[in-house]
């Protein structure tokens, strides 16, 4: 296995059916379903903090997000601290693992930030983690990249690149506590499969905000699967875009949001070249007072994407009163010569059919809540195909489930 530890600032460094019945206070279900399109109201893509005003809320990509719980990241307050973040990465022989600058021409191809944190991070880092997969190369094992909090602030990026027709899986998984601002990159070349899973098992009060940029070649096929749990504050931005025609991107998403929990999820597919197609699904489960979930799917077909067939949905299931979500799906569309696109959100408690259906065969109600949640979250699960990741999921959804319904 080759192994590289970098210091801690380096690279680390339209709704379906109608919304349940509530507002906005608690003990209710908050919904927001909106048609607004986000990917143009923005500020335009920049490496340079500079083109970025410090948000104050009220902005379109900043309204759902605490502010003041970012400890800073968004104003330029927080500065790197020794002790921020360890990151470890074991590779499979024949992958090369290198810690690089700031000048190395292979950072930030996969995209630009778009947003002032992301600025600030490409901006404040010292030195990168690089992670390449050769061409032709078929991995059987995955690549695992530890991210370890260790109490301090840090400012890191991570590129993962895989040549023409290599076959890979990456394991990013962030525990601790830290305040961690982070761009992830991750280029395929043409033929390529990669499929990353990007696991927030943080300690309570960590914060962590990184976008993700994913550049598909040509016949390449990418899929993202994201699982948030832990952490005071998440906001994650994963954006693909597509270098070649035959492109495919798969972006799973699952999230269980506890009392006082912030943890937001802004998605945007940007189908740039034709002949594309890309999947999004995302759920996530509340329970507690002012656990807060977002959730924003950008679809964007630009006019030269003619043959594209995409699609995106969310789900929520609101265990417990005083939770909120926001799912907002958005699609955008230049072309009308397209295979398909739509988009749904649907948030709800507990489907009382499936309830009286298991409680009418003998299954107590608590075991029947925890088949219901499990079966909710099952297809996603299944999509991680790392067994210990999934061994893993499973026992942290179980301890959930047992603050949830007992």
């Amino acid at each position: 296995m080759a192994e590289a530890q970098n210091s801690p600032t380096s690279g680390y460094a339209s709704a379906g059916g109608p919304p349940p019945v509530g507002s906005t206070t608690a003990g209710s279900i908050a919904v927001a379903a909106e048609s607004t399109v986000a990917t143009r109201m923005s500020a335009p893509p920049s490496f340079d903090v500079a083109d970025f005003a410090v948000p104050h809320g009220r902005e379109e990509e900043w309204r759902f997000t605490p502010l003041e719980r970012l400890r800073g990241l968004h104003d330029g307050t927080a500065t790197a601290t020794d002790g921020g973040v360890k990151v470890a990465v074991e590779a499979p022989e024949g992958v090369t693992v290198e810690t690089v600058g700031r000048d190395d021409a292979r950072l930030g191809r996969a995209g630009t930030p778009v947003d002032r944190v992301a600025a600030q991070a490409y901006s404040a880092f010292a030195q990168a983690s690089v992670v390449t997969v050769p061409k032709e190369t078929v991995l059987t094992e995955p690549i695992r990249i530890a991210v370890r909090g260790e109490g301090g602030t840090a400012y890191g990026h991570q590129l993962v690149e895989l040549g023409a027709f290599a076959e890979a899986v990456v394991v990013i998984d962030h525990t601790g506590d830290a305040v961690l601002a982070a761009n992830v990159d991750f280029v395929l070349g043409d033929g390529a499969k990669l499929t990353v899973v990007s696991v927030q098992d943080w300690d309570d009060k960590a914060v962590h905000v990184a976008q993700h940029n994913a550049l598909v070649g040509r016949d390449a096929s990418f899929k993202s699967v994201v699982v948030t749990f832990g952490g005071d504050v998440v906001r994650l931005h994963p954006r693909v875009a597509y270098a070649g025609p035959g492109g495919e991107a798969e972006l799973f998403g699952l999230y269980f949001t506890d009392a006082g929990q912030h943890q937001e999820h802004r998605l945007l597919v940007d189908h740039n070249v034709p002949h594309c197609k890309s999947n999004v699904v995302y759920k996530g489960a509340l329970q507690g007072d002012d656990a807060h979930a977002v959730w924003i799917g950008d679809v964007l077909i630009e006019a030269k994407a003619e043959g594209t067939d995409t699609y995106e949905m969310n789900r929520n299931l609101v265990l417990t009163d005083g939770a909120r979500v926001d799912s907002v799906p958005n699609l955008e569309i230049e072309t009308g010569e397209i295979v398909g696109a739509g988009h749904a959100s649907a948030t709800g408690r507990f489907d009382d059919e499936q309830l009286f259906y298991l409680m009418a065969r003998g299954i107590a109600e608590q075991d029947a809540r925890r088949l219901v949640v499990r079966g909710f979250f099952a297809e996603l699960v299944q999509q991680i195909g790392v067994p210990d990741i999934e061994e893993r999921l499973i026992a942290k959804i179980e301890e959930e489930l047992e603050a949830a319904v007992g």
